[in-house]
Formats: C-alpha cells, sequence, structure tokens
C-alpha cells in the first residue's frame, strides 16, 4: 500500500519518522513512497530533495500528481495548521482514506469547511493528537468522571491540542465555556461543561510530562502520568485506518477540540472572562 505525503514543509519531526514507523507498526506492507512540500525547510533544514533521498521517497511536483498515484494520504504540516486547509482539498476530494494531522485547523469555522469538503466526496478522514492513545486513559470510568487537571509542556498555541485531546475523548465534546487563568509565562485555562464539570488544562516548561488528576463522582482521584508509547498505538491505528477506512477519531470530537482551542486563545487576551463555546453559555 503506497502512502503519499503531503507537507508545508518536510524535514519536521513527523516528517521524518513517520515512514519508518508506519513500515515498522505493518511489516513493510503500508510504505510512504510519495511526498509533496509546498516550500523548502524555512527552519535551515534540509530542501524537499534532500530529504526525499535521505528518507526514500520519491518527490512529486503536484498534490494532483500524489494523490493520483498514492492509495491514501498524509496531509502532515503540524506546525502550520493555517496550511491545512489548502493542502487537504484536492486529497479529501480524492475518495482516499486521508489522515490530517495536528493541529487540524486554527478555527471551528475552518475545521467544518475542511469535513465538508470530505463529507461532499465520501472521503474517508480524521485528525488526533497522538496523546489520545496513551494506554493509561484505557478502562478509567469515563461516564462518571466528574473534573481533570492536566497539565503538559510546551506553548499553549501549539501544544494545547495535546492536552484537549485525552480530555475531550474523556469527557465528551461539548464544552459550554473557557476562562484563561493562567500568565503569559504560564499558559493556564479552564474549561466548563453545561453539567458543571470541569477541566483545567496548564503549561509548563519541557520537564513536564503530560499529567492528569482525574476526579470521579463518588470522590475518588486517580493520576494520570502519560509514560506508555503512545505513538506507537497512534500509528497502528492509523495504519488500520488506511486499510478499513474506518475513521477513528468522531469529526464532531476534533471539531470541539479545535472549538475549544480557538476559545482558549481568545480567553488568553482577556484573562478571568467566559468565552462560549457552545451554547446554552
Amino acid at each position: 500500500m503506497k502512502i503519499g505525503l503531503v507537507d508545508y514543509y518536510l524535514d519536521e519531526f513527523h516528517a521524518n519518522n513517520y515512514p519508518a514507523w508506519i513500515s515498522e507498526a505493518t511489516g513493510g506492507e503500508i510504505k510512504a513512497v510519495y511526498a509533496y512540500a509546498k516550500i523548502d525547510s524555512p527552519l535551515g533544514g534540509l530542501t524537499t530533495d534532500k530529504w526525499c533521498e535521505t528518507y526514500g521517497v520519491q518527490r512529486l511536483n503536484s498534490i494532483q500528481e500524489l494523490v493520483h498515484k498514492s492509495d491514501a494520504i498524509i496531509v502532515l504540516s503540524p506546525d502550520n495548521p493555517e496550511q491545512h486547509e489548502e493542502l487537504c482539498e484536492l486529497p479529501l476530494k480524492s475518495g482516499k482514506p486521508v489522515y490530517v494531522d495536528k493541529t487540524f485547523a486554527e478555527t471551528k469555522e475552518i475545521a467544518k469547511r475542511i469535513f465538508a469538503v470530505a463529507h461532499a466526496h465520501n472521503t474517508p478522514c480524521y485528525s488526533t493528537s497522538a496523546l489520545r492513545y496513551g494506554a493509561e486513559f484505557c478502562g478509567l470510568d469515563a461516564g462518571n468522571i466528574e473534573n481533570i487537571a492536566s497539565l503538559g509542556p510546551g506553548p499553549l498555541e501549539m501544544y494545547t491540542i495535546h492536552q484537549l485531546e485525552p480530555i475531550i475523548a474523556l469527557m465528551g465534546p461539548d464544552v459550554g465555556r473557557v476562562m484563561f487563568t493562567g500568565t503569559d509565562k504560564w499558559p493556564a485555562y479552564t474549561c466548563e461543561y453545561a453539567d458543571g464539570r470541569r477541566a483545567s488544562i496548564s503549561h509548563h516548561g519541557w520537564e513536564c510530562p503530560f499529567t492528569m488528576a482525574i476526579d470521579f463522582e463518588d470522590g475518588t482521584t486517580k493520576m494520570v502520568k502519560v509514560e506508555s508509547e503512545f505513538f506507537k498505538a497512534f500509528i497502528a491505528d492509523m495504519a488500520d485506518f488506511f486499510k478499513t477506512g474506518e475513521i477513528k477519531v468522531p469529526h464532531e470530537e476534533t471539531i470541539a477540540v479545535i472549538a475549544t482551542r480557538e476559545a482558549a486563545l481568545k480567553a488568553a487576551k482577556d484573562p478571568g472572562e467566559w468565552v462560549v463555546v457552545y451554547a446554552p453559555f
């Protein structure tokens, strides 16, 4: 099975690792064969030609050619979600399985537009943070979670997706409103559901592991530190998606993640004030 990689620029962490990970996960049954990049790395990394030579992938000069030759497509650009709507257009009109890397979109409306293209052309697609696949989240009594306190590394704009993804997966997509409670240096915000459940998210230095205190209705708390090989589990699920076309993450949840992230970034400009994500707030 031949995978085509579409990227804003290659020589970034996901592009550098997905080909080997996918091949290893499938025993060589699925391989990244083609690649297209809109520009060469603006960060001083490998050029598109050099990257393709280094990773043994054939460079193609158009997304149209890549879509035609590939059995399935990965749209990368993990650090530039503003590029996704353009890069996704032809792949999502193909009817072939398409995985779109995190962060899916900058706003809820763009996310809805991207999915609308896929729906109109019967193209199976999904997007997720790999953190959703932490083994530590399996087997939790998700229906009885009342509160989550989550913390992790990195800046809010780029890294909050990794904390939001498992929260939405565990607590549901109907976040009502968001309030920023952190500082410029240490961003933090609270998500509130219509029924009063809450999740708080805070961002710290790179030494901070992804960790959650999960509080249940019966008064118990479970501490979760993500130490499992979530990337391997994610890649295995992506490979199954390519083979079966079975969508792994509901589009409703992805839109909720993006809508909540969008609200958090707005809330950061006006700390202490609620920003509505969804009704009834």
